[in-house]
């Protein structure tokens, strides 16, 4: 089979190449050169020629042919511009997640596939796996990595079963001590290569100097609310329907100036997310103080002491109907219906136990135990056991 991977210069896709060839296929390294901003970055050097001669260096040793394209253009577009216009609406986006449905997994693969490519692989650790279903279709699961410490599956929530249908995660089964040892192994120059953090696309930033590019600084108010913040101790009310009780559950408290103590100031709510607790400049606390709400009319943060500060807490979320996405469309709710799963909010953030409900509008997560900073624009994904069901961007 010919295999096209995107080998990106790191180990992970280095092994995933190797593994691939190994089993007989016919590879192709590919090299996406994203958008970068070198103004940002923290490292001195720019991270994507590094990367991109590491990948060539990999491929030379393995001796598959290998290409470099410019996708920076589009990048700039679906994700660098979505990433200010959310941040902009006081919401919390994943680029990591928009990168693989908007980029790898569609432009990117549209382009394997042009080159007589029968499937795309790529260095995640995530599993996939198929069954035939009465009527003859075959149906792809998405699974968790092997890996529970590496999983990655929740970065490919958005993807669907057309996209799973051409797509190869070849570390899937493997932890990431032997990914390393068989890159040893095999003398790839990755093999010691330290994972890369931050932005799919730019690298390692400074996140307030990135947004700072084109959402201006606006001096604002950094407003504390107490623990005897009276919302905080009323009795649930008595509601006449479920969908009414999961609106409730789900709602923010509306905090006003009126209702704490100004502390101190920022540079603006923009550059903030829900649950931060660094770079606010608070001192004279015995906790730290974390960011319980933004009020992006007002420009004013509103924050508590404490990670178990209550309103940091919400025992269900949302999700408009509209930004529901099922990887497994065959298991779609019906209005009024539910089911039990496992959900996470966040990468790396332990499954939780949870009741999807799904309504004509919306679609709530109840938890069983209330969750810490549930932020909009953030992606929710639900699980059945290992497998991947399912995801939607929290309203």
């Amino acid at each position: 089979m010919k295999i096209v991977v995107g080998l990106s210069g790191g180990v992970d896709s280095s092994v995933a190449a190797y593994l691939l060839q190994q089993q007989g296929h016919e590879v192709i390294g590919l090299f996406m050169r994203n958008w970068n901003d070198a103004s940002v970055t923290l490292e001195d050097e720019c991270p994507w020629i590094e990367d991109s001669n590491d990948a060539l260096m990999v491929a030379q040793k393995l001796g598959i042919p290998f290409q470099v394209i410019d996708m920076s253009d589009l990048y700039k577009e679906r994700i660098v511009d979505y990433m200010f216009a959310e941040y902009e609406k006081g919401r919390t986006p994943n680029p990591d997640v928009l990168c693989n449905r908007e980029v790898k997994f569609d432009v990117f693969l549209e382009t394997a596939l042009s080159l007589g490519a029968e499937k795309v692989a790529t260095g995640h650790y995530a599993r996939i796996d198929s069954t035939i279903d009465e009527n003859g279709n075959e149906i792809f699961h998405l699974l968790a990595g092997k890996d529970h410490n590496k999983d990655q599956s929740y970065f490919l929530c958005q993807l669907s079963q057309k996209q799973l249908s051409k797509a190869l995660f070849p570390i899937g089964e493997l932890t990431k001590p032997e990914v390393r040892e068989i890159a040893k192994q095999q003398g790839l120059v990755t093999a010691d290569k330290k994972d890369s953090q931050g932005l799919c696309f730019i690298g390692k930033v400074s996140l307030p100097e990135f947004l700072k590019q084109q959402l201006e600084p606006k001096e604002g108010e950094i407003v504390e609310i107490f623990q005897d913040f009276a919302p905080f101790h009323q009795e649930k009310p008595h509601f006449e329907s479920k969908s009414e009780e999961l609106e409730f559950l789900s709602s923010k408290i509306q905090y006003q100036k009126s209702d704490g103590k100004v502390i101190g100031k920022h540079q603006g709510a923009q550059y903030y997310t829900i649950g931060q607790s660094k770079g606010l400049g608070i001192g004279g606390h015995k906790e730290s103080c974390f960011i319980i709400q933004r009020d992006m009319e007002n420009n004013i943060l509103f924050v508590g002491e404490s990670h178990s500060f209550p309103g940091l807490y919400r025992k269900a979320l949302k999700i408009d109907n509209s930004e529901v996405h099922w990887v497994r469309e065959d298991l779609r709710l019906k209005n009024g219906e539910s089911m039990d799963i496992l959900a996470r909010i966040r990468y790396r953030q332990p499954l939780q136990k949870a009741i999807l409900y799904q309504f004509e509008e919306t679609l709530f997560i109840e938890f069983e135990e209330p969750q810490s900073a549930i932020a909009e624009g953030q992606f929710a994904a639900w699980y059945d056991g290992e497998e991947l069901l399912g995801s939607g961007v929290i309203s």
